[in-house]
Order: structure tokens, then sequence, then C-alpha cells
């Protein structure tokens, strides 16, 4: 008995929450970092973003944009590789959308010095 009796719709700011959670909670980003082309493109393309993460949705797949901040010290590549790999996974397995791509964009690095840890990043 496998009849469909509906749709399940997944709203882009829900992919966007899911890309937010897993990158706050990876060791290394100190944040998300505001991207101001980024609403610029939603508004040309029709795509969703929120501070720090853009969604595009085409043909049923989702590619995705990470504007990150890291902490100090932090290895930027192997930082990149493991945030691409979680929010790949958190889309594709626990979301269930398949992934086309899931760019990771570091746009500062945290001032050590910085106790407030905002940094000058908008």
């Amino acid at each position: 008995m496998d009849e469909t009796i509906g749709a399940v719709i997944i709203a882009p700011q829900a992919l966007v929450t899911v890309a937010r959670q897993v990158a706050e909670a990876t060791p290394g980003v100190a944040r998300l970092a505001s991207n101001l082309s980024g609403r610029m493109s939603r508004v040309l393309r029709g795509s969703r973003s929120d501070a720090g993460v853009d969604v595009a949705i085409q043909d049923g797949a989702v590619s995705l944009k990470v504007y990150v901040v890291a902490m100090p010290n932090t290895a930027l590549p192997a930082l990149g590789s493991a945030l691409q790999q979680a929010i790949y996974h958190a889309i594709a397995d626990v979301v269930g959308m398949p992934v086309h791509s899931v760019n990771i964009h570091f746009v500062d690095v945290q001032d050590p010095f910085d106790a407030t840890g905002s940094g000058a990043v908008v």
C-alpha cells in the first residue's frame, strides 16, 4: 500500500535553519556573517537568503552558500570540508532532499582580542 495522499513541502527557510544550526554547532565557527550580495541574489533569482546562508532550489535539488567567520587559529580548508560534509548530510539525510552543492565562504577570522565576538563583519 504505497499510495501518495498528498505532497510534502519543505520551505526554503527550513533549509536555511538546518544549515545555520549545523554550521553554528561546528567547532571552529565563530558565527555566520550577513551577506548583502545574497539578499540581492534573492531579489534577482528568487532564492532564499538569511543572515549567513543563501539557499536556492532548482530542479528539486538544493544549492547552499554559507558565509562563515572562523575562530582564530583554525585550519580553514579542514573547517570548510567539515562544514560541507555536515551540512550536506543534514539536508540529504535529515531533510531528505538532494543536494547539488554546499559552498563555504570564509568572510573573516574573528579577532582574538574582540571580547564581544561581533567583529566588523556586517
